[in-house]
């Protein structure tokens, strides 16, 4: 017997590990890493990681929205005026909310398409620098934004191995600079490892 092993395509993404980020004295906000794992030809890269806040999801939706008309996209988490960032349920809900919107959102070939939604998952620009990507109006391309992003980012493809290092020469997961995890301005390169914040109580 022959068999013919056909390898299906798969997008794995996570939404895991909010943390609290002070802006400024007066203001916070919650982040959350965003970790694809895919053989999906429609990917620069196979794997990678960035932190996301809630308002850059309303971004995407707005945009992935004007461009695809006649696509009814899935809804965000709600945004309301109760949502309380030391509530780990409300934390929760949220996280679980922007998961189930990737996630529909990745099963939708036209909206794979779209690049605004790669660089938005494979690199660490503003929604303006994406918008500048997208229209030209940059120096690098769409392909050059991830590739480049993606050889800042140290931790893969030896993530697990990394972070069981991290993990036993460091008290605290969340020091990027002295756990072995790569280097200090890692909230920079990558986004993986928050820079100093308050961690979730």
């Amino acid at each position: 017997l022959i068999f013919i092993m056909h390898l299906q395509e798969f997008v794995t993404v996570l939404v895991r590990d909010p943390r609290i980020q002070k802006e400024d004295s007066w203001h916070s906000y919650i982040d959350y890493e965003i970790f694809i794992h895919t053989n999906s030809i429609c990917f620069t890269r196979k794997t990678s990681c960035v932190r996301r806040r809630y308002r850059e999801f309303v971004w995407l939706r707005q945009r992935l929205q004007s461009n695809a008309v006649l696509i009814q996209l899935p809804e965000l988490p709600s945004r309301t005026p109760f949502f309380n960032m030391n509530n780990p349920n409300h934390v929760d809900h949220r996280r679980r909310g922007l998961q189930e919107f990737l996630e529909k959102i990745l099963q939708d070939a036209l909206l794979l398409s779209d690049s605004r939604l790669h660089l938005f998952l494979q690199t660490q620009l503003s929604p303006e620098d994406m918008e500048a990507c997208v229209s030209g109006q940059t120096k690098f391309s769409v392909a050059d934004a991830i590739h480049s992003f993606a050889s800042l980012n140290r931790r893969f493809p030896i993530e697990d191995e990394e972070r069981k290092k991290g993990k036993n020469d460091a008290d605290s997961d969340s020091e990027s600079s002295s756990s072995g995890l790569g280097p200090s301005d890692d909230s920079i390169s990558c986004g993986c490892k928050a820079s100093p914040a308050s961690e979730e109580s």
